[in-house]
């Protein structure tokens, strides 16, 4: 799988996202992306009780550890590379977690349009 470029939404160098835990399509604590990322894994948000149980509710439990995929499941304060398209749901749905827009990829305004981004800025 070949990455795309490493831009943020502000047009700089993407920053790393979370190591702890580890983040992104690729697991390398930033939310690059390729052709193969179906999700646009690409808005690194920090995770807030109210999102969390969101995202459960339409069926993507993130907070429900999984050790058979070595995913500890979040908890409030950390970060996470979403989907997109999960972001601009939780957004039109008022649970929106905050964005941290300099480890946010580009390739997130294809789906959610910048100013939305800025509404949920750090």
């Amino acid at each position: 799988m070949q990455k795309d470029l490493s831009i943020n939404v502000l047009g700089g160098n993407l920053a790393p996202c979370s190591s702890d835990p580890l983040t992104g399509f690729f697991r390398d604590g930033a939310c690059n992306t390729c052709a193969e990322d179906q999700g646009n894994h690409t808005v690194c948000a920090v995770m807030t009780a109210e999102f969390l149980a969101y995202s459960k509710y339409v069926g993507n439990d993130l907070s429900t550890p999984r050790p058979d995929f070595g995913f500890p499941g979040l908890k409030p304060g950390d970060r996470w590379c979403l989907c997109a398209g999960r972001f601009l749901q939780a957004h039109d749905e008022g649970c929106a977690p905050q964005v941290d827009l300099q480890a946010t990829h580009e390739k997130a305004t294809e789906i959610v349009p910048l100013a939305v981004l800025r509404k949920h800025t750090l």
